[in-house]
């Protein structure tokens, strides 16, 4: 899929050495991605049988852009994302990024260079920062395991204020902050290594609809300002819309519509996308 800016949204911050009206390559690019698990024997001698948590999938990330991710609880999204980024290891199909293969089975440290390229948020705020840890530390954690260089104190600092947080916050812990300001914690700790693809897997729903609209425009800023490429998971098709310049639907581990946002939510060409976007309540991230 190939994304492009949505009218009336800033654009993402050009990176040096592109051309100017270039159109960007593929950040990620994915080709018949598939999983599949084994499933419980039904006995001693019966056949071993699996289940599939998706199914063929072909998907384009360019550089830049914003693509929501959309679909019904066990439809292969979070399948899909923990592919993309080497979380899992797909059982047939490849997965690129920026044109270098991805192994997701090889160790862990020779996939160090895709980890300081991708940041994630989780959907719990509390859950996704360990309370026996220090913001300052929860946030730095990353330049540390890494390995990245530099005055990382400063870095911590550095990325509260982006999120909108005091830099003296860096010594107090998880327990002592809001679930918005936690949220805050856990992006600032996503983006504190600088990466280039930000994936969110549901980061916004366990948050109230005026902080729900707060996240949402640091993400706006982030990306406008840093040029990041956001992969967004949402039940919350009000983000989707606001966020997103492209948009994929997922049914039953397949992607069964993808285009422009705007026109894949008001003109879905697929039963599935019309019976979904007309279950799923639309929650409005500018009300409040």
């Amino acid at each position: 899929m190939s994304a492009s800016p949505r009218a009336g949204r800033p654009g993402p911050a050009p990176r040096s050495g592109a051309e100017p009206g270039a159109i960007p390559a593929p950040l990620i690019r994915a080709r018949g991605l598939t999983r599949r698990y084994p499933a419980p024997r039904s006995g001693l001698f019966a056949a071993k049988t699996f289940t599939t948590g998706l199914e063929d999938a072909d998907m384009d990330v360019r550089e830049g852009s914003a693509v929501g991710i959309i679909g019904e609880s066990g439809s292969g999204k979070s399948t899909l994302v923990r592919l993309l980024l080497a979380l899992d290891a797909p059982t047939e199909g490849t997965v690129e990024f920026d044109g270098r293969p991805i192994d997701a089975a090889a160790p862990a440290r020779s996939l160090h260079w895709l980890r300081r390229q991708t940041g994630i948020v989780f959907q719990d705020p509390y859950a996704s920062l360990d309370p026996r840890m220090s913001v300052g530390r929860i946030i730095g954690e990353p330049l540390w395991a890494l390995g990245i260089e530099g005055d990382r104190r400063r870095r911590v600092r550095e990325v509260l204020d982006d999120v909108g947080l005091d830099a003296d916050m860096a010594d107090r812990f998880p327990h002592e902050f809001s679930g918005g300001q936690r949220q805050r914690i856990a992006l600032a700790r996503a983006v504190v290594h600088r990466p280039r693809l930000l994936v969110g897997d549901e980061p916004l729903s366990a948050l109230d609809v005026t902080v729900r609209a707060q996240i949402l425009e640091l993400l706006g800023e982030l990306r406008a300002r840093d040029g990041l490429t956001l992969l967004m998971v949402s039940h919350d098709i009000g983000v989707v819309q606001n966020l997103c310049d492209e948009v994929v639907v997922m049914k039953d581990g397949r992607i069964v519509e993808e285009g422009p946002t705007e026109k894949v939510l008001l003109q879905p060409q697929v039963a599935y996308t019309r019976r979904l976007l007309a279950s799923i309540p639309v929650i409005d991230p500018g009300a409040g």
